[in-house]
């Protein structure tokens, strides 16, 4: 009788004083039923003796470890380096689980060539009957539709759907399509610190020739935001628009680019004089470093631009925009700051 041989599976967890989370995390990796990976802890210069914790209790766990905090980007660049799995599994440190997870995105993987990245259903660690994420779409402005946000775990989202983009806090992709879609030698661009570098790498993913999924038989947990917690709201906008509007410049076409640039930048403008306004100044300074950092950089942005242009582009837009691009009403833009809770998702099918 032949022996199956699992595919090896690398997980990377960026860490950053999260030894609250680590418990959780890595007791769940050490109870799934998939037992062939490696799991490497990127430590971002804890204070929190994470190291310490770690060492003593999952000494199998492969510890990288950093003297500064290099952010999230940085983290899974230097994780994904040392990675030696036929799949690369981002995971945060603030996870939990179910124990078939590895399975179910294993096996999409397996039976489908077209799948580059694929994300698990995230529910709320503090109330499992609501959606963390289901993944994102991309809208006409630019900003995204984020499906499943906040909202019932309903046979709705029971589904495998295909994605713009997934959401790092659990994704998996084949190191294969990684190498393939690297700039300077990185999967996340070294520019970027946090926020919207798992766009960026689904959109490369998409122009290098494949698909993102979303596996809803593949279930974590997530303690949203106990990252994002930790910053403060003018560096997260600060990231959040730079790092939009430089990922949209490289990867775009022309074409593509000439059209829904100037309609994002518009909108970004008028969101500016909106915290203006409102006397949420710090934000409103934030969003035009963003765009002053942006006008700064244009030359180093072509400069990968070209990369993606001419080495990672394999097709057209045309030929994926209509199944990643979805036009939500305008009231989903009016609650996208404040309550998206609250807005009924639209038929993504």
């Amino acid at each position: 009788m032949k022996t199956l041989i699992l595919p090896l599976v690398s997980v990377v967890i960026v860490n950053y004083n999260g030894k609250k989370y680590l418990k959780e995390c890595l007791q769940s990796l050490k109870n799934a039923e998939y037992k062939n990976i490696e799991i490497l802890l990127v430590d971002n210069g804890s204070s929190d003796d994470s190291l310490v914790y770690v060492r003593r209790y999952f000494p199998l766990v492969i510890i990288i470890e950093l003297k500064e905090n290099v952010g999230f980007a940085g983290g899974n660049n230097i994780g994904m380096k040392m990675a030696k799995g036929k799949y690369v599994l981002m995971l945060n440190n603030d996870t939990k689980a179910d124990k078939n997870f590895i399975d179910e995105l294993v096996n999409v993987f397996e039976h489908d060539v077209s799948v580059g990245a694929a994300q698990s259903k995230l529910l709320m660690m503090d109330d499992p009957t609501l959606l963390d994420s289901v993944g994102a779409f991309q809208t006409p402005i630019g900003f995204l539709y984020h499906y499943g946000y906040a909202k019932k775990n309903t046979a709705k989202y029971d589904k495998q759907i295909t994605l713009y983009t997934a959401k790092g806090a659990c994704m998996m992709i084949r190191n294969d399509v990684l190498q393939k879609i690297l700039i300077d030698g990185d999967v996340f661009d070294s520019r970027y610190f946090a926020y919207f570098e798992e766009t960026d790498l689904c959109h490369r993913i998409w122009l290098a020739g494949y698909r993102v999924v979303f596996v809803p038989t593949s279930v974590v947990l997530h303690k949203m935001g106990a990252t994002s917690q930790q910053m403060d709201n003018a560096f997260v906008q600060f990231h959040s628009f730079k790092n939009r509007i430089h990922s949209y410049v490289k990867n775009y076409s022309l074409v593509s680019l000439l059209f829904m640039l100037p309609i994002h930048l518009a909108v970004c403008m008028f969101y500016f004089f909106y915290m203006m306004v409102t006397k949420k100044k710090t934000v409103a300074i934030a969003i035009a470093k963003a765009i002053g950092w942006n006008i700064i950089n244009v030359i180093d942005t072509l400069r990968k631009r070209k990369i993606v242009q001419r080495i990672i582009r394999k097709r057209d837009d045309r030929a994926f925009f209509p199944t990643i691009v979805k036009y939500p009403p305008l009231r989903y833009y009016s609650l996208l700051t404040s309550s998206l809770q609250n807005f009924t998702d639209i038929d993504v099918e």
